[in-house]
């Protein structure tokens, strides 16, 4: 349970190690019977198959052990990234991202997903670097003069995007988007919290980064906005 990655990997050796038989011997015989059937992709559609029953077997059984459960969503994704983009698997065969949009698997991965997310912003913003631009010494890099907790909190919600884009259903995707909206007003809440201890020194360097935050993130999400 542990490791996924043993059968994932396997199944992209596989697909990768009979490609050219798959091609170069299957596939003419075929086309000769005047067949549509893609050889290459049918051999992938079946052992992809073998892999959802494995993780309706397994899903079950590590659905409460956040570590387990995250490592294998983790690897699921990377296994899904590398079938799509190097095999040419087909967005309208059936994929992993089926069995995990199942109810019980799917309110899992948000919770873990949320859980984690939040660990992640305690941490960037009880750092000591968190109120600090990273290119601060690069003028022409740093004309928002970012803080770094901002920057961090962006690059958060972008990997999150990343790792829903995919799911199947808009319904699915909207519930991810749910959680990033309420990861945008909880940190706005933080930084509200952090500004009224600042407001003593309202043109202090925590206060002007607080608004270069703010500033930064506005401008992102309105950049992003044209993103379905």
């Amino acid at each position: 349970l542990n490791k996924p990655e043993w059968y994932l990997t396997q199944v992209l050796m596989w697909i990768g190690n009979h490609a050219k038989f798959l091609d170069d011997k299957i596939q003419p015989i075929l086309d000769k019977a005047g067949s549509s059937v893609n050889a290459g992709l049918e051999f992938s559609r079946a052992l992809v198959m073998l892999i959802l029953e494995k993780l309706a077997a397994d899903i079950p059984c590590l659905l409460y052990d956040d570590t387990l459960f995250c490592h294998l969503v983790d690897e699921v994704l990377l296994f899904e990234r590398e079938l799509y983009s190097v095999h040419g698997y087909l967005s309208s065969f059936p994929s992993c991202m089926h069995i995990l949009s199942e109810e019980s698997c799917f309110q899992r991965w948000l919770m873990v997903e949320k859980k984690f997310a939040l660990q992640k912003m305690d941490s960037m913003l009880s750092s000591e670097a968190a109120w600090i631009s990273q290119y601060k010494d690069i003028t022409d890099v740093d004309e928002m003069k970012v803080p770094d907790c901002a920057e961090t909190f962006m690059t958060l919600l972008l990997v999150i995007t990343d790792r829903y884009k995919n799911l199947p259903t808009a319904s699915r995707k909207l519930q991810f988007l749910g959680l990033q909206k309420e990861l945008v007003d909880d940190f706005r809440i933080r930084l509200t919290q952090v500004m009224k201890e600042e407001t003593r020194a309202s043109l202090g360097f925590r206060y002007c980064a607080i608004l270069n935050a703010v500033n930064y993130i506005a401008t992102v999400l309105a950049d992003w906005a044209d993103n379905v």
